[in-house]
């Protein structure tokens, strides 16, 4: 007789913890008041306090490569994931598809018994298979989480997200004028998951992976978050350097000995700016320290719940930034972060215009990269570059029932490969070699738990390369050697940073690490065997992890990037009642169409609502009727085009719409114009004042069909829902003539700033 045993299931090991795993994204090592900051950040101060800081920690410099790499505990580049998942190279270490030979954590983790969850940020799922169609072997669950929550691409807007429920998408359970925020949505839904499995299994051990959206712009708060720090930065970035060092040295999170490296030329000194200069600056760090102290808030709720149900001294919590802060606002910041890859470009006095919205519902606001210079200190540079601002981040972990000395720093060499084997260790799963018949590839990463457990272990510095769109550095030993390479992608990097724009006239720089912990003082002139040694390993690593080819605009790997397996229609047809469709599915806009509704305006008139709605006032367009009259509204980036009729609709079903007709079509202007249809005739044209968005919404937008939702396109227009009043037969949006002409292109430069200022 069979033993009912043999169905059970597997068991997890005795006394395995559950495990939460919290990501923030961009965050600068020097941004929480445990590594430095006066910004508040009681909660995660009191997990410090109660747990470890790591003040050697490195990740790779940007959003899916590390958060690749944290998940399978392989470097970045062997897993596929050398760039980001918005742009999938035919290159191996380039296809932003992690191998089978790589079997993620949530899964291995799933098959030995444990319950699996994810509450926030993805963006593992490549560019094409985001859509309501899949595929879904890339999506969460697909790599092993049980129950998903959040939203797949690199960014959203924390108002008004695009959201995603295990496979599907679904709508925030608020609107913005409700007061609905995602960091508090991802807390309440992290929160819920915990109690519904806690309540159905109460001794089975989970793993929750919490990758919030913040500290990743739109910084967006409430504004009692950031008025809360009303003129804390009037000092300006170099003076909060200062302090926060000299924070850093007397919490022991820095080495006494550091020295802190001096302002770069193209970052603006502050004496020299002018009041309106230095009000708008201020504010954008006030409303980033809102951003930052609410999110802890919410982190706080998470961890009070655990507190409070007697398990948090039972859980391992780990908590890292995927990146060093990010630069991506550029010298002057921004009030919408679209705006770069709308081409629309950014000025002092419209920040200053829209400084009282700053953090609100209107704006998709990025601070200056002075507050991310400053961010990071006592280091260099920043996000996308392997300079230690780039590649080292705060982590925290916390586990009560295992840390014998609460509050101290672990000072050795760890990176995020090293966090996987640690999760698997501490739950007693050892990886394994083989899964679904397909063997694994070596881990990369070394378990923490015997740092955690002892403070005298000093293990030697590895040999671990980084590499980011050819930006490069090795640590070896006691060496560090980084190159001067300067990245494509940023248009005010393009323009001001020094270095070398020629992978053949690349500098590397040489640091000793002992001595030297923010990259302070360059020895390559005194050692140039050492960097020869060192930049010969870096090239051995760089093969065995396929990270070749190099190529930092990407132009020839964009050459080879993988198509969807199915194409976007040249036409196509919409019928209401259906989800919001994902952006990537739709015809492609920027080269010409034709947008048409077939819809019914009732007897008892006016004509009035929404037809179609893509995006929102941040970026989007929307086809609806206003006191009887059709209208068309494009927001590019915030800048506003909008047609209407001069003639109300008149009772009856109609054929309405409208075209855009690219420069050098029948209706000539600069940027192309959009035309008004009723029923096959034009009644009404604008010329747009700027160029026609290659994509609307780095975090995607979705077409909605018969209404609105979240935040209009227009708000002096409509309010949604703002439903048809009326019926609606279909939408058909059609771009064959366009891509008949071959108008539809776009050129590697562009993809590779979308997919920059999404991540």
């Amino acid at each position: 007789m069979t033993d009912p045993c043999a169905y059970a299931g597997p068991r997890p090991a005795p006394g395995a913890p559950d495990v939460v795993v919290i990501v923030l994204d961009d965050l600068g090592f020097a941004q929480l008041g445990c590594y430095g900051s006066d910004m508040a950040t009681p909660h995660l101060d009191r997990l410090a306090a109660d747990g470890l800081r790591f003040n050697r920690f490195h990740v790779t410099a940007m959003c899916s490569p590390t958060r690749a790499a944290l998940l399978t505990g392989r470097n970045h580049h062997a897993v596929g994931m050398g760039f980001l998942v918005d742009l999938p190279i035919a290159h191996p270490g380039y296809t932003a598809r992690l191998p089978r030979s790589a079997v993620p954590l949530p899964r291995l983790l799933r098959d030995a018994g444990h319950s699996t969850l994810a509450v926030g940020k993805w963006h593992l799922t490549p560019r094409w298979e985001r859509t309501a169609s899949g595929p879904f072997d890339r999506w969460p669950l697909g790599y092993g989480f049980e129950r998903y929550y959040g939203f797949l691409q690199g960014d959203t807007n924390h108002y008004a997200p695009r959201l995603v429920s295990d496979n599907h998408y679904t709508e925030p359970p608020a609107s913005p004028e409700h007061g609905y925020h995602l960091s508090e949505d991802l807390a309440d839904r992290a929160i819920r998951m915990i109690c519904d499995q806690k309540q159905a299994t109460p001794d089975k051990p989970y793993f929750l992976y919490l990758p919030l959206g913040a500290t990743h712009a739109p910084h967006h708060v409430p504004r009692a978050w950031s008025d809360a720090y009303r003129g804390r930065f009037d000092q300006g970035w170099e003076r909060w350097r200062e302090e926060t060092f000299a924070r850093q040295r007397e919490l022991g999170v820095v080495p006494g000995g550091t020295t802190l490296t001096a302002r770069p030329p193209w970052i603006q000194d502050w004496r020299g700016l002018d009041g309106d200069e230095r009000r708008v600056f201020a504010r954008m760090q006030e409303v980033f320290a809102g951003f930052l102290t609410h999110t802890d808030a919410q982190i706080g709720r998470l961890l009070d719940f655990l507190r409070r149900t007697g398990r948090l001294d039972d859980t391992l919590v780990l908590v890292l930034s995927d990146n060093g802060a990010s630069a991506e606002g550029g010298a002057l910041g921004t009030l919408n972060e679209h705006r770069f890859t709308a081409r629309s470009g950014d000025s002092a006095a419209r920040n200053l215009a829209a400084l009282d919205d700053w953090g609100g519902p209107a704006t998709y606001p990025h601070y200056a990269w002075g507050w991310a210079w400053a961010g990071n200190t006592p280091l260099r540079l920043w996000k996308r570059y392997t300079w230690l601002g780039g590649t080292r981040a705060p982590l925290i972990a916390h586990w009560p029932r295992r840390i014998r000395d609460a509050g101290a720093v672990r000072t050795g060499f760890t990176h995020v490969v090293d966090l996987m084997p640690t999760v698997l260790d501490a739950c007693g799963v050892p990886a394994p070699d083989e899964v679904d018949g397909v063997p694994q590839q070596p881990v990369d990463g070394r378990s923490l738990l015997p740092l955690i457990d002892d403070p005298d272990i000093q293990r030697p510095f590895p040999t671990q390369y980084f590499e980011m769109l050819g930006s490069r550095s090795i640590v070896h030993g006691d060496w560090k050697a980084t190159t001067d390479h300067v990245s494509r992608g940023v248009a005010d990097e393009e323009r001001l940073l020094p270095g070398s724009r020629d992978f053949a006239a690349d500098r590397w720089s040489l640091f000793r690490l002992s001595d030297d912990f923010a990259e302070a003082h360059d020895v390559a002139d005194r050692h140039p065997d050492v960097v020869r040694k060192l930049a010969g390993l870096w090239d051995a690593e760089a093969a065995r992890n396929d990270v070749l080819p190099l190529d930092d605009r990407m132009q020839e790997r964009l050459s080879a990037m993988i198509p969807p397996a199915w194409p976007p229609p040249e036409r196509a047809r919409y019928l209401p009642g259906g989800s919001p469709v994902h952006d990537e599915a739709l015809p492609l806009l920027f080269a010409g169409f034709t947008l048409t509704a077939d819809a019914e305006v009732p007897e008892d008139g006016p004509a009035a609502g929404v037809l179609c709605a893509l995006g929102d006032l941040n970026g989007g367009f929307v086809l609806y009727a206003h006191e009887g009259r059709l209208a068309f509204s494009c927001s590019r980036a915030g800048d506003l085009d909008r047609v209407a009729a001069h003639c109300p609709l008149p009772a009856g079903r109609h054929r309405v719409g409208v075209r855009f007709d690219v420069p050098g079509a029948e209706r000539r202007s600069e940027h192309g114009s959009f035309t008004l249809v009723v029923d096959g005739a034009d009644v009404a044209a604008v010329p747009l004042g700027g160029a026609f968005p290659y994509t609307f919404q780095h975090g995607g937008a979705g077409l909605r069909v018969g209404h609105d939702r979240g935040l209009a396109v227009d708000t002096a227009a409509y309010r949604p829902p703002s439903p048809w009043r009326g019926t609606l037969h279909e939408v058909v949006i059609d771009a064959s003539a366009a891509r008949a002409s071959g108008a539809a292109r776009r050129t590697a430069e562009d993809e590779v700033r979308d997919a920059l200022h999404g991540d």
